[in-house]
């Protein structure tokens, strides 16, 4: 039964509510397998043997919210706060586009001093420096102005999770300032701005269930989206989800196959979390579908104060990382890419790359 929703999957690219719910339940069914088989198939019809390398910038740990499962939650307060000046991520810029990288993830937590005017002037810098490179931004909620700014300045991507589809769910994993629906329509404002949209989901926090993922699929095949983080929950000491179970590596690769049978183009990172709770994460992302790695630009000393979840390792050096993935790609049959790895529907168009 399962395999033909899996056929139904593969071949309209969509499947009801409850269809969804079936299909997820099949976690420890041979569904398993056959998804990861055919995810993996797919993504080397899409995209070869290649993985896209982003080199990520984790600018600022400043943030206004208190997102439960999140250590840079604004009360955290024995938490080392830093915020990178501009000459300081230009020069983490400058050292991975000399090794090769020619797409930039801006990251950091909802910064009130991250106004329009000095991002749009930070964008233009970079865009002048490294006209060949692709500027992404994950900066969370903001206004449509503020977004459309931001694309003028020369930003063309952006990432913004939007952890659960459930209202519910979004209610216990975040605190009574924070709306769903605001992060529903800052999505949908970005879309709507001609940007390459990211969306992303937790798996396994607690109080999700098979129905809260199927909201999420459901989500996720409306929306459209030209990427998709997703990892599994992993508990932070400083937060009320201190003692929790992390989320389970196996439902979140599961999830990954469906992601790519879902959207075959789709951009799709095997996640730094992913690789903090299993050792080969990098690697069982690919093998299920993924073809993006991210590695992190941020110099060593601030990348230890960039507590999303407990157990990051911010120990190795941008070169030593890009060695050892380069080898453990390798060893799958694999190889780096440092392309700009547009999705396919802008390569297309060009007034929408820069």
């Amino acid at each position: 039964m399962t395999f033909l929703l899996l056929d139904k999957l593969e071949t309209h690219k969509q499947l009801s509510f409850e269809e969804w719910r079936k299909l997820l339940s099949e976690l420890d069914s041979p569904t398993f397998d056959e998804a990861q088989k055919r995810a993996q198939r797919l993504a080397q019809e899409h995209f070869g043997l290649a993985i896209y390398l982003r080199g990520i910038v984790e600018f600022t740990n400043y943030c206004r919210n208190e997102c439960h499962y999140c250590g840079l939650q604004k009360s955290h307060r024995d938490l080392v706060r830093y915020r990178l000046s501009q000459e300081e991520i230009l020069a983490c810029c400058e050292k991975g586009h000399a090794l090769g990288l020619r797409t930039f993830v801006l990251q950091g937590g909802e910064d009130p001093k991250l106004s329009d005017e000095w991002l749009c002037q930070l964008i233009r810098r970079l865009t002048q420096r490294f006209p060949d490179s692709a500027i992404t931004l994950s900066l969370g909620e903001r206004s449509q102005a503020s977004y459309a700014a931001l694309f003028a300045a020369g930003a063309r991507r952006y990432l913004l999770r939007h952890e659960t589809a459930s209202h519910s769910l979004y209610r216990k994993l975040h605190s009574p300032k924070q709306s769903f629906f605001a992060r529903l329509n800052c999505l949908y404002n970005l879309k709507a701005l001609g940007y390459q949209t990211g969306v992303g989901m937790l798996i396994g926090p607690p109080g999700q269930t098979l129905e809260h993922l199927a909201q999420d699929f459901t989500f996720i095949q409306a929306f459209q989206p030209e990427m998709l983080g997703c990892g599994p929950f992993i508990p932070h000491q400083a937060t009320v989800f201190a003692g929790e179970k992390p989320g389970s590596v196996r439902l979140t690769l599961y999830a990954l196959s469906l992601c790519r049978l879902l959207l075959p183009e789709l951009l799709l990172p095997a996640t730094t979390a992913l690789r903090t709770q299993k050792a080969s994460g990098y690697l069982q992302g690919i093998l299920h579908g993924c073809n993006v790695i991210m590695p992190n630009l941020t110099p060593l000393a601030a990348q230890k104060h960039y507590q999303l979840y407990d157990g990051k390792d911010a120990t190795k050096t941008l070169e030593q990382s890009l060695e050892e993935l380069k080898t453990e790609v390798a060893s799958l049959g694999y190889h780096l890419t440092c392309d700009r790895g547009d999705h396919p529907r802008f390569v297309q168009n060009n007034e929408k790359r820069l």
